[in-house]
C-alpha cells in the first residue's frame, strides 16, 4: 500500500535536475488561472501526484514556486502546469510567452506510481477521483493514466462557478460529475454532495484540493471503511524541503527523525489519508 510516498517498503524517490525549459505555451483558462506547457526532458520521468520548482527571472528570490503537474506528453517531451496567480512569481510567470526559457528544477515529490499500486490492490474496482479549485489541475494526470491502465475512474469536480476549467480534458479520461457552490452547473455545493447524488459506490477515494475538502474526505472513506489518498500540495512553500514550512503530523514516527513529522513536499505531497493528521 502507498504510504508517504512508499510502495511494499520501498521508497519512490524522485530524480531532482535544475534545467532550462522552452515554453510552448500559455493561455488564460479562467481569472487569474493559467495553463501553461514547457517542453523539457524531465517529461519523460514525471507522473501523476509529483510537481515541478519554477524559478522567477527576481534574481531577489532564491527559491522556487511549487507547480503541480497537471499533464504529461512524453511524445512532444512536454509538461503541462496549470496554476493560479498568487503572488509575484506566479504574476512573472503569466507573462511568459511561446519561447521563453525558463529555470525548472524536477521532478519533485512523491504521487501515485499507477501501475504498482493497481497491481497490489485489485479490490479497487470503483476508483474516483476529487478535485477542487486548483487541486483540480494536478487530478488529470492521474485519471490519465488510469485509464491508460484500463481502469476508468469517477471524477468529482468542485468549481465556485460555471468556470469549469479542465472540465472537458478529464472527459477525455473519466465520467465526470460537477459540483458548484452557487448552483449553476451540476450539483450545487460540493465534491462530497455530488458523490452522494450519483449513488456511486467507490472502493477508493483520492483527492486533491482545499483543506477542508481533504478532512471531508478523509471523514468519509472513514465512514465507508476504504482507504483514501490525499494531496497536502496546498501548504507547500518552497517545494524542496529547504523551509520546513510544509511540515505536517503523522500518526507514525519518521523513520529516520523518530519524529512524528513528514515534508509536504519531499515525503509527499500524496499520503494515505489516515496516517496524517488534518
Amino acid at each position: 500500500m502507498l504510504r508517504f510516498g512508499v510502495i511494499e517498503g520501498k521508497a519512490i524517490m524522485s530524480k531532482k535536475a535544475k534545467q532550462t525549459a522552452i515554453v510552448l505555451s500559455q493561455q488564460m483558462l479562467a481569472e487569474g488561472i493559467y495553463d501553461l506547457w514547457i517542453e523539457t526532458g524531465l517529461a519523460k520521468e514525471a507522473g501523476a501526484g509529483q510537481f515541478i520548482g519554477v524559478y522567477p527571472k527576481n534574481a531577489a528570490t532564491l527559491l522556487p514556486r511549487p507547480i503541480s503537474i497537471c499533464e504529461v506528453n512524453e511524445e512532444r517531451m512536454a509538461l503541462r502546469l496549470v496554476y493560479r496567480v498568487a503572488g509575484k512569481g506566479t504574476t512573472e510567470f503569466s507573462s511568459l510567452k511561446k519561447d521563453d526559457r525558463i529555470e525548472i528544477l524536477g521532478i519533485l515529490g512523491n504521487g501515485y506510481r499507477v501501475p504498482e499500486l493497481l497491481t497490489g490492490h485489485p479490490e479497487f474496482t470503483e476508483i474516483t477521483l476529487y478535485g477542487g479549485g486548483i487541486g483540480i489541475p494536478p487530478m488529470l494526470q492521474l485519471a490519465k493514466e488510469l485509464s491508460a491502465a484500463g481502469r476508468k475512474p469517477s471524477v468529482f469536480l468542485g468549481y465556485r462557478d460555471s468556470h469549469l476549467f479542465l472540465k472537458e480534458d478529464f472527459e477525455k479520461y473519466s465520467k465526470v460529475y460537477v459540483a458548484t457552490e452557487d448552483g449553476s452547473v451540476g450539483t450545487k455545493g460540493n465534491v462530497l454532495t455530488a458523490l452522494k447524488e450519483t449513488g456511486v459506490q467507490p472502493s477508493v477515494m483520492m483527492a486533491c484540493g482545499p483543506m477542508m475538502m481533504l478532512r471531508a474526505i478523509k471523514q468519509e472513506a472513514s465512514e465507508r471503511a476504504i482507504p483514501a489518498y490525499i494531496s497536502l500540495e496546498e501548504h507547500m512553500a518552497c517545494g524542496i524541503g529547504a523551509c520546513l514550512g510544509c511540515v505536517c503530523r503523522t500518526t507514525k514516527k519518521d523513520e529516520h527523525s523518530q519524529v512524528h513529522n513528514a515534508r509536504i513536499c519531499t515525503e509527499g505531497p500524496v499520503f494515505l489519508a489516515e496516517e496524517v493528521e488534518i
